[in-house]
């Protein structure tokens, strides 16, 4: 919103509603695909989740158990004013290896896959173009499946903010942290 359109609303005593937009991908074990987006520019929160199964309302041990067909995904809330749909995608490649199917690292199983869902046409579009274009930064065909309004379910409580709660866990040492780093060495390049 233009600064002086905000300061002219608030001298009436109106109370702006800041624009957010949503984004859902996945790119193996939601931990770290949390953890990758949290702190970013623009980024205003980040829930760790489930999309594109068959049930409503699964548990972790169904995800994990492959028969729900869900993807552990992240909801990624955005300021549109400082960030792009098109910004949080190119993080999203970069963060991951979109060319191996159901899996990342030692994570594997479709629960893991690289997924996007897009909340709508427009989105899809983008990711589509997203995709194509990123294409020619990996040797392999880029595998990642691009769905359009899949239902996002919140995962449990204690899978949120699960790198920043528990930075001494051995997964998030080993997996996350490294991972983390490296992404910071190339944005910084």
């Amino acid at each position: 919103m233009k600064k002086w359109i905000l300061t002219l609303l608030l001298a009436l005593g109106a109370h702006p509603i800041m624009a957010e937009e949503n984004a859902v991908v996945g790119g193996g074990c939601f931990w770290c695909v949390e953890a990758v987006f949290q702190g970013q520019p623009g980024i205003l929160s980040v829930v760790s989740g489930y999309a594109a199964g068959k049930n409503p309302n699964p548990t972790y041990e169904e995800v994990c158990s492959g028969r729900s067909g869900h993807a552990e995904v992240v909801k990624i809330s955005f300021d549109p004013e400082k960030t792009t749909y098109e910004n949080v995608l190119k993080l999203f490649w970069d963060a991951h290896d979109p060319t191996t199917l159901n899996r990342q690292g030692a994570d594997s199983g479709t629960q893991y896959r690289s997924i996007i869902v897009a909340q709508n046409e427009t989105q899809r579009a983008a990711a589509e173009k997203s995709k194509a274009d990123a294409q020619p930064h990996f040797k392999s065909p880029i595998v990642t499946e691009i769905v359009t309004g899949a239902e996002f379910f919140p995962a449990e409580a204690y899978h949120q903010d699960y790198s920043a709660r528990n930075p001494n866990n051995p997964y998030v040492q080993a997996v996350i942290a490294p991972k983390l780093e490296k992404l910071k060495k190339a944005s910084s390049n």
